[in-house]
């Protein structure tokens, strides 16, 4: 049985991309593996600045993972702030890691060349903080977007610097998880889908503002009665996401007929969108009425965390030398 870990931010009402690139993966994992899902509410610092925002968020986005079908007794679910683990593993590994690995950090570099995320000492260390998460729990595998890929990738060459450095075998290589057809999903402008970017799909939008959301949806500008191309469409891609085989073949040839306008299919796209949520909103609000049961989960789901999270930090602080 493999050990699975995922994080999620609490920086907003969760879209499209994080649903099809991490969430959805991190629910199918927890019937056949070993399953560690975390809020990741420190790694949410870099952008949120506002408590009550920052405290919504952490238990808006718990409430998501559970109305979606992530199960407390399948899974540890967690706060990553509950465990000061983390934040000592982090600036352990930060003694050790070059400079140089840091700054070649494709998001990072990403912020900065955007302009659309303050360029802090925490954005610019938060690769360290990921490492820490995924290897306090020495975890196999972490299903990640293609964005976060390299992320993974960091903390394979910090726990290879630590494991070299002390002269162990302490840390697991972890591996990224990633499937290739959504490896990036992308939103509303054209662009990666992103809550930075403004670009989102929300999976527990109200119908009217999911409404505009997909209307909002780039596209070209062929005419109404003319083919279209559905490989290029992003309407289209996002519609394959979640409709059957058949309905993917009807539209397919809607559009290779002419006569069907992008207008059409976003309304086609609008619908099976309400439909496939349709029971997780459902449950959501269900789950929203009863929030000491959350904070439940969350304390237990932090008990069962802590007791790996104290083994292999009190492993790696007698590695360095900070144990007697």
């Amino acid at each position: 049985m493999k050990r699975v870990l995922s994080g999620i931010q609490s920086s907003g009402s969760p879209h499209l991309g994080n649903y099809l690139g991490a969430m959805k993966n991190c629910i199918d994992f927890q019937n056949d593996n070993e399953n560690y899902v975390f809020v990741a509410d420190l790694h949410a610092l870099t952008t949120i600045k506002d408590k009550n925002r920052l405290k919504k968020n952490i238990l808006e986005v718990v409430l998501d993972y559970m109305a979606l079908g992530l199960d407390p007794s399948k899974t540890i679910f967690y706060r990553q702030s509950d465990l000061p683990e983390h934040s000592e593993l982090t600036w352990i590994f930060s003694c050790i890691t070059p400079l140089g690995m840091m700054e070649r950090a494709h998001a990072w570099k990403d912020a900065l060349s955007k302009k659309k995320k303050d360029p802090t000492i925490g954005l610019f260390t938060y690769p360290i903080l990921m490492a820490a998460d995924i290897l306090l729990y020495n975890a196999d595998l972490v299903p990640v977007g293609k964005d976060q890929k390299q992320h993974v990738e960091i903390a394979r060459d910090i726990a290879e610097k630590f494991n070299s450095t002390y002269g162990v075998d302490l840390f697991k290589l972890p591996q990224e998880y990633t499937p290739k057809e959504v490896a990036t999903i992308i939103g509303t402008d054209g662009e990666k889908m992103s809550k930075s970017y403004g670009n989102t799909i929300e999976i527990f939008a109200d119908k009217n503002k999911l409404k505009k959301q997909v209307m909002s949806i780039k596209t070209d500008s062929i005419p109404l009665e003319d083919p279209k191309n559905p490989e290029t469409c992003n309407v289209f891609k996002i519609y394959s996401y979640f409709a059957s085989d058949l309905e993917i073949a009807n539209l397919r040839d809607k559009y290779l007929a002419g006569g069907y306008g992008y207008g059409d299919a976003k309304k086609l796209l609008l619908n099976k969108l309400l439909e496939y949520f349709g029971p997780f909103r459902e449950k959501r609000i269900e789950l929203e009425k009863n929030m000491s049961y959350i904070e439940d989960v969350l304390r237990e789901g932090a008990n069962k965390a802590r007791v790996k999270a104290q083994k292999q930090l009190a492993k790696v602080k007698k590695t360095i030398g900070l144990i007697f």
